[in-house]
């Protein structure tokens, strides 16, 4: 007997979503439903939902290029925050304030995450299949070794250095007199006055977004970006076409670890505040997450996974402690908040299947 056109196309969708992502979309969507009921304002967690989306995306996008390349999941993503840091604290430095100073931090960047990438891409071909273990160690060690510069490099500007020695930069400092805002603020909807209704969508940051995973998505239909496609699926191959596997490879590490510098120069401009010293190592585990959430396996991912997974492991750390909070009614928020993130990352890390890409 022949199934139904239906049934089909059901079992079809399930196919290509995958259990996982539908399980957590499921779940995701009965917070959301449960939070008008508990007390939170349902349009207020829309809002941070957007925001949270907004902040880290392009922290997520970083991972595409290097798992193309088969150089596996970026664990060394604190290499090119640090070098986003660099380019932030030393576009303040110079003077720059306002949107400018947001274009001169991506612009002073750029040289750090091309030396810092290159350097790294280098090593991960000594190492061919152990890149993401050693990854991790480059990242906790370069890491350190910044808590030490962030002491040692001269810089001057009062609102970074500390307050009572002068020397040395402060361990957080706001950026509203820099580019706090400079893209969330950009074509800024908000129904507040219009709707009466608590609802913020940071427009600009979305929109850069948006073009970073178009120039992305373009690049891996460029002849360059095949080839980097090819060694990640089969380098015996790619190099007997004539690829340079090491070349593409290097490549590859160089555009992860410079949107890894953008990504955290988005995510100050919307969280308002730089944090610097140990702060990075905090961005690694979230990042690798989402987009294994979003479907994503150690050598396939696409644009779509970045967005789907972004949009899950944000609205459950945004949604789940909220409403948990509002239910049982004792402040354990944060506790909350550092099980259900750390808990998608061990489930992400430790998924043997995928959805469709």
């Amino acid at each position: 007997m022949h199934q139904p056109a239906t049934a089909i196309a059901l079992q079809y969708w399930l196919k290509k979503m995958g259990y996982p992502r539908l399980i957590i979309g499921g779940f995701l969507l009965v917070l959301f439903i449960m939070a008008p009921l508990t007390g939170p304002d349902l349009t207020t967690q829309f809002t941070n939902v957007f925001n949270r989306f907004s902040w880290n995306a392009v922290l997520v996008l970083a991972m595409v290029p290097m798992i193309h390349s088969g150089c596996g999941l970026n664990f060394g993503i604190p290499l090119g925050v640090l070098a986003g840091l660099l380019g932030g604290t030393l576009a303040i430095e110079m003077g720059f304030t306002g949107p400018m100073s947001f274009v001169m931090a991506i612009v002073v960047s750029t040289p750090f995450a091309i030396l810092f990438g290159g350097g790294y891409g280098a090593l991960l071909n000594k190492i061919k299949g152990g890149e993401m273990m050693v990854a991790t160690y480059v990242g906790l060690s370069s890491v350190s070794f910044m808590c030490i510069m962030w002491l040692v490099i001269p810089y001057k500007h009062p609102s970074i250095v500390m307050a009572y020695t002068g020397v040395g930069l402060r361990n957080m400092f706001a950026l509203d007199s820099f580019y706090a805002g400079v893209l969330a603020d950009f074509l800024k909807i908000d129904l507040n006055p219009i709707l009466g209704i608590n609802l913020v969508i940071p427009t600009g940051s979305i929109l850069f977004f948006a073009l970073l995973a178009f120039l992305m998505w373009a690049f891996l239909h460029t002849k360059t970006g095949t080839a980097m496609t090819a060694v990640g699926s089969n380098p015996t191959f790619a190099r007997a076409s004539g690829i340079n596997v090491d070349r593409i490879r290097v490549l590859s590490v160089i555009l992860s670890t410079w949107l890894g510098a953008v990504g955290v120069l988005v995510y100050q401009q919307g969280f308002g505040f730089v944090q610097l010293y140990t702060a990075p190592m905090n961005m690694t585990m979230p990042a690798v997450a989402a987009v294994l959430l979003g479907g994503a396996s150690v050598n396939k991912a696409s644009i779509s996974n970045v967005v789907i997974g972004t949009i899950l492991f944000q609205g459950l750390v945004t949604m789940t402690p909220t409403v948990i909070t509002a239910l049982i009614h004792t402040d354990v928020s944060e506790v909350i908040r550092i099980v259900v993130s750390n808990g998608m990352v061990v489930y992400a890390l430790t998924r043997k299947t995928e959805g469709a890409k």
